[in-house]
């Protein structure tokens, strides 16, 4: 049988996209990509047992601890630094422009994302296509479908960040075989998927995550690293606050599917994110409140804490360097306007520092929710939804100004803040408003900021704004406009895809 090359272009595609080329890669520790051999009739064995299985699905889990950079770093100096919660922080040439707008499709931060994410979702792709496939007796039809609906709920979460970053994306379902004489006509064109409209992916996300609620495991109490039926009902809770398939009843659904699950505020906000007294080790794991966290343990440790601050189980370590994603004036002044001084101290620590990007170096703030080595980052937590909620009830076609306004003075009494004001709670827009707020102070430094005020079309209006008000950021390259709800598709990937188009504005 005639097999064609592939060449180095095309090799990087296939790489990035369908990982099924046998490169290694970010190697992890418990499982292969390359096929396990081949059967009698010469089709690939990917998983030759129920062990391989368990091996693959784990190494998704692994994901969330293993390779943060996209799904949480770089995340946050979108969502925050990008926004007007917080400053780049340091004067790298891939970071600035996320604070005074000039991302152009260049950018390494955006183009190991775009990568970063494809990569994610063709690993999820295998699980779903192959499973079926595995000769073993011990895995019954029920673990079958348990094992697809992990790997759906986990596709579905790396495609709605994909998704609301850059729009317009491959939406990217299966796995291409290798190209031979007699299928290239039909292969070759899955090496150079063309875009899906925002549309259609965010109805593959919710196509996933309702097959996902059949056979997804339910949510276990102690062990909030599972995509878990819980974790399908919370992202559906978010899908349908976003425009291209909105639909408030359902968000006011799925939140209250949650609720009946059992989740709901913690009540302490401090305890989210305390370490024990002698730090060292996370206070808490698995509150009432978290829906999908990924954990570390003493010793194993999470890099990404040198990202933004120190480590206080070991307090020098890597902080001799400016970090990343330094708290705004604007967003400090926002707190101490509101009173808010539990979820600032919770939000935002000083420190002494070596340098003086964007304050004194005596007195100088940074991000706090993520403190040490062995901080859980919190990817879905139940404040966020119980306020999409009152979202839902605000925008749904018949207001209910009364029960949102419920639902934050809820989240206000937590932190030790009084009820809303009439003036708050006196039309819509005032309500509304007064959600766009608490969102941003019981949220920050959580991923948030950005795309609330994109789905909210907040974004011209905000911040051009902030750049008037706030001296300390950075001068504002280009204003902010129609065109930039969405980041820029990698000037490398256009380069490499004829079939990918790159956004408005670009």
């Amino acid at each position: 049988m005639k097999r064609f090359i592939i060449y180095p272009l095309l090799l990087a595609l296939c790489v990035s996209i369908f990982n099924s080329c046998s490169l290694v890669r970010d190697p992890l520790e418990s499982y292969s990509d390359v096929s396990e051999g081949e059967s009698q009739s010469g089709q690939p064995i990917v998983f030759k047992d129920r062990a391989s299985v368990d091996n693959y699905l784990n190494s998704l889990y692994q994901q969330l601890r293993d390779r943060q950079e996209h799904w949480y770093l770089d995340l946050l100096l979108i969502a925050e630094s990008h926004a007007d919660n917080a400053y780049a922080g340091t004067t790298g040439a891939e970071v600035v422009p996320f604070e005074n707008n000039s991302i152009e499709g260049s950018n390494s931060v955006v183009d190991r994302d775009w990568s970063r994410y494809l990569e994610d979702i063709a690993r999820a792709n295998r699980l779903v296509i192959f499973v079926d496939s595995v000769a073993d007796n011990s895995l019954s039809p029920a673990l079958i479908k348990s094992y697809k609906a992990q790997a759906k709920v986990f596709r579905a979460l790396v495609l709605f960040d994909m998704v609301r970053i850059f729009g317009s994306i491959p939406v990217v379902t299966t796995v291409a075989p290798d190209i031979t004489g007699e299928n290239v006509s039909e292969v070759y064109p899955q090496y150079f998927p063309k875009q899906s409209t925002e549309e259609e992916a965010y109805r593959q996300i919710e196509k996933d995550l309702l097959e996902a609620l059949v056979d997804a495991p339910d949510n276990n109490n102690v062990d909030k690293t599972k995509f878990s039926k819980s974790v399908a009902k919370a992202l559906l809770a978010k899908v349908y606050a976003e425009k291209p398939i909105r639909d408030y009843a359902k968000v006011i659904q799925y939140a209250d599917a949650l609720a009946a699950d059992g989740f709901d505020l913690n009540p302490n906000y401090a305890d989210l994110y305390a370490l024990t007294a002698d730090n060292k080790d996370l206070a808490q794991r698995n509150t009432r409140e978290s829906i999908l966290e990924a954990h570390f343990m003493p010793g194993s440790g999470n890099w990404v804490s040198w990202m933004f601050g120190r480590d206080l189980s070991n307090y020098e370590v890597n902080f001799t360097w400016a970090k990343w994603v330094t708290p705004s004036r604007d967003l400090i002044q926002t707190y101490q306007n509101e009173g808010d001084v539990i979820r600032m101290n919770q939000s935002i620590v000083y420190y002494t520092t070596t340098w003086s990007n964007y304050y004194p170096s005596s007195h100088y703030p940074f991000m706090f929710k993520l403190r040490s080595g062995m901080s859980s980052i919190i990817k879905l937590r139940y404040a966020d939804i119980l306020l999409l909620k009152a979202e839902a009830l605000i925008q749904q076609n018949a207001p209910n100004l009364t029960a949102a306004a419920e639902i934050i003075d809820k989240v206000r009494t937590r932190v030790s803040l009084p009820k809303l004001s009439s003036a708050d709670k006196s039309s819509k827009e005032n309500l509304l408003n007064t959600l766009l707020k608490e969102r941003r102070l019981e949220l920050a430094f959580e991923g948030q900021r950005w795309f609330d005020l994109v789905r909210l079309d907040k974004v011209e209006t905000v911040m051009n704004e902030v750049f008037k008000k706030d001296s300390g950021r950075r001068p504002l390259v280009y204003p902010f406009n129609e065109n930039s709800y969405r980041l820029p598709i990698p000037q490398s990937k256009i380069d490499q895809n004829p079939n990918l188009v790159q956004n408005p504005g670009y």
